[in-house]
């Protein structure tokens, strides 16, 4: 969006007041580069990630000079500069900064390639709502659409990947234009804001206001609104109606009740009344996966005992989810026997976009909840789950997760078992995208929301090891361990040096099974076993020398079924950087399995997952490969 577009604040009704200047800078005659890095540091910027070029250079060379400036201690930045191999790691690395802290994650690059290389990590953080800014340096405005050096149409390219683009033609309005960008990004459903700012924008001269934001025409309204929207009286009275005609109710938590601060709402309202819980791959985290009551993932690839209380609930409570098609494939299918079903989000757009519901509330779901909770203690509610409960615990007991513990092959779901002894569910972990992410969701534990960090909606290959980086930044005292394959990894391969450059003690956990193990069990089960394009066993990479090559002292390979313990917990605890390759049954597959279009009724759960029935899938089934993934 080219702000010249915008009202100014005193023709907006929803702009904001201004505030007396206090920031010790304003006044002075600063460049809009130096305005820039004086706004970061104004919103608690102290990491910015990303790759330099002659369209940003003036940018960067602010945020070096800043440092010389405010360095208290002569060994640390007070504001960081991490340098990728890679702009989309760039975006990763602040998509993990952002995810593992609340926080708005910052990514700066230059123009043309530089910027284009950030559209995937801005459309997976648009996805999975992940608030990040991102600036582009483009070209000076007196040369944009002359097809200059490293030109690209960043606002046309980004305006159907970001929240928001700002294309900033005005200079005067520079530091209101970055101000806005972070208020954007993490208010209201989360989102990426992009920034693209010319080269002489940059280098132009003026007085730094210290304060201000843009008028957004309605925006700051909608927003206000959404944060006072309440629980009604009535409307609460309606859902404790619902909830006390219910035999069976099943909380359904998304990644919505994370960013939307309810964690603590969701686990309390959970434990007041005894009702069980499930979570999107988005939500793990947001309840205690060690908790009694939760059955941890639902969906496409969820536990069999969580999908089963799914098909066996009366009444769906929803919170922050949204029920998407690794959830409900076959939105009629789902919850057959739910009378009824609730729904909060922050987006009014999801209510009803795929299932219809009984009641709604649009707002956020910590404020939400916390409503629902005070109201029910208000009014005394009382009602006895205890045999809903003890169902679902029958269920998990009967239909325990479960995979192939004999043979030579190591088995993948043993290494995230034993990998979860170790961490207790306490270490920050962050996948790449394929079969290895999803037994990391299936086998590992969550006590904490933040911890789990992967690509949801988009499925972004490559997304693990730069995100762990950027975690590791956010959370520079915590466990963080990517899992990754040996397809995702190599999307990404040379963020393994960043590791290292940094000094970071990122343990990256490799599951080799010499292919893109996912796409080759769908061309097991739906392509008579023809792997096109996904059998890697002739490819000649040696991760080990690999990670060797770029600095990592603890780079070990494991084949050895009876020795992985010890290796895995040596991996663990290295001080410092760590590398570890294990080499997996390539046949192992990620069981349970709901097929494409189906319900739960026909999840497949493998030779060593105890089924309710067993349902045709596979060769010769009723699935159109079209529908694959």
């Amino acid at each position: 969006m080219d702000d010249a577009a915008l009202p100014s604040e005193a023709e907006t009704a929803d702009a904001p007041a201004q505030t007396p200047a206090t920031h010790p800078r304003a006044g002075e005659q600063l460049s809009g580069a130096e305005m820039v890095v004086e706004v970061l540091a104004q919103e608690g910027v102290d990491t910015v990630f990303g790759y330099s070029g002659g369209a940003i250079l003036p940018t960067y060379d602010a945020v070096f000079r800043y440092n010389e400036r405010e360095r208290a201690d002569a060994d640390v930045d007070p504001m960081k500069l991490v340098v990728p191999a890679n702009e989309q790691g760039a975006g990763f690395m602040a998509a993990g900064y952002a995810r593992s802290s609340g926080k708005v994650g910052v990514f700066l690059v230059t123009s043309g390639p530089g910027a284009t290389n950030t559209v995937t990590p801005i459309r997976d953080c648009m996805a999975d709502s992940v608030p990040v800014v991102l600036i582009t340096g483009q070209v000076a405005r007196g040369a944009m659409g002359t097809d200059a050096f490293q030109e690209a149409p960043i606002v046309n390219i980004m305006g159907n990947c970001a929240k928001h683009v700002f294309l900033v033609t005005q200079p005067e309005r520079l530091e209101e234009t970055i101000r806005t960008a972070f208020e954007v990004a993490r208010s209201g459903r989360p989102g990426p804001v992009v920034v693209d700012l010319p080269k002489d924008v940059q280098n132009w001269v003026g007085e730094f206001k210290g304060t201000g934001l843009l008028g957004i025409r309605g925006y700051r309204q909608r927003m206000e609104a959404l944060r006072q929207t309440e629980v009604t009286e009535p409307k609460a009275e309606a859902f404790f109606e619902m909830l006390g005609s219910a035999s069976r109710p099943l909380l359904y938590v998304g990644g919505g009740a994370i960013h939307g601060e309810g964690a603590e709402a969701v686990s309390a309202f959970a434990r007041e009344y005894g009702i069980p819980s499930v979570s999107t791959v988005m939500g793990l985290g947001a309840v205690d996966t060690t908790d009694d009551l939760h059955l941890h993932m639902l969906g496409m690839h969820g536990t069999a005992y969580a999908n089963y209380a799914v098909e066996d609930c009366d009444f769906i409570i929803a919170v922050g989810s949204r029920f998407d098609d690794r959830v409900a494939a076959k939105a009629e299918l789902f919850a057959p026997l739910a009378e009824h079903i609730a729904h909060i989000d922050i987006d009014a757009a999801e209510i009803g976009k795929v299932k219809g519901v009984d009641w709604s509330h649009v707002g956020e779901a910590g404020h939400a909840m916390h409503s629902l909770l005070a109201h029910g203690r208000r009014v005394g509610f009382q009602r006895d789950f205890s045999r809903w409960g003890q169902h679902c615990t029958t269920l998990r007991e009967k239909h325990p997760m479960g995979f192939k513990e004999d043979g030579d092959w190591i088995q993948p779901q043993g290494v995230m078992r034993a990998l979860n002894d170790i961490t207790g569910g306490e270490a920050i972990v962050s996948t790449g995208v394929g079969q290895h992410q999803m037994w990391a969701a299936q086998y590992l534990d969550f006590r904490l929301p933040r911890l789990w960090m992967t690509s949801g909606s988009m499925g972004t290959m490559g997304f693990g090891l730069p995100a762990a980086i950027g975690a590791q930044f956010a959370n520079p005292e915590a466990l963080v361990i990517d899992v990754d394959g040996d397809g995702s990894l190599r999307m990404n391969l040379g963020e393994m040096e960043t590791v290292t450059t940094y000094g970071l003690p990122i343990k990256i956990l490799l599951l080799n099974n010499n292919g893109d193990g996912m796409v080759r069990q769908w061309q097991k089960l739906y392509f008579d076993d023809r792997f096109s394009g996904s059998d890697k066993s002739l490819h000649r990479k040696d991760f080990i020398k690999a990670a060797e090559a770029d600095g990592f002292e603890f780079a070990r390979r494991c084949s050895d079924r009876e020795a992985l313990p010890e290796v895995i917990r040596a991996f663990v605890e290295y001080p410092g950087p760590a590398f570890l390759e294990v080499m997996i049954d390539p046949d192992a597959g990620v069981y349970p399995m709901v097929g494409p279009g189906m319900g739960y009724k026909q999840m497949v759960t493998g030779e060593h997952i105890p089924s309710r029935e067993i349902p045709e899938i596979g060769r010769g089934g009723r699935v159109d490969p079209s529908e694959a993934f």
